[in-house]
C-alpha cells in the first residue's frame, strides 16, 4: 500500500490559537508546540509563548505588536 504524500500526520504536535490584541487586531491560527502547553494552565503557557514570538518578530522587524488581550483555541 503506497502512502499518499499529501496525507496529514496523525500525530498533531502543534495547537492553533487565535490571539486578540488590546488594539482590536486579531491574529488567527498561531501555532504553539503541544509540549509548551503541557500542564494545567494551557492558555497562559500559550500566551507566554506567543508573546515571546511577538517580541522576537518586533526585534527583527522594528514593528511593535500590541499587548495580548485574550487567547482562545482556534476552531478546527
Amino acid at each position: 500500500m503506497a502512502l499518499n504524500a499529501r496525507a496529514k500526520s496523525k500525530n498533531n504536535q502543534t495547537i492553533l490559537f487565535d490571539v486578540f490584541y488590546d488594539d482590536g487586531s486579531r491574529s488567527s491560527n498561531r501555532k504553539v508546540p503541544a509540549s509548551e502547553c503541557a500542564g494545567q494552565d494551557e492558555e497562559n503557557a500559550a500566551k507566554a509563548y506567543i508573546a515571546e514570538q511577538d517580541r522576537q518578530i518586533a526585534a527583527a522587524s522594528g514593528c511593535l505588536r500590541g499587548d495580548i488581550k485574550k487567547i482562545t483555541r482556534s476552531a478546527k
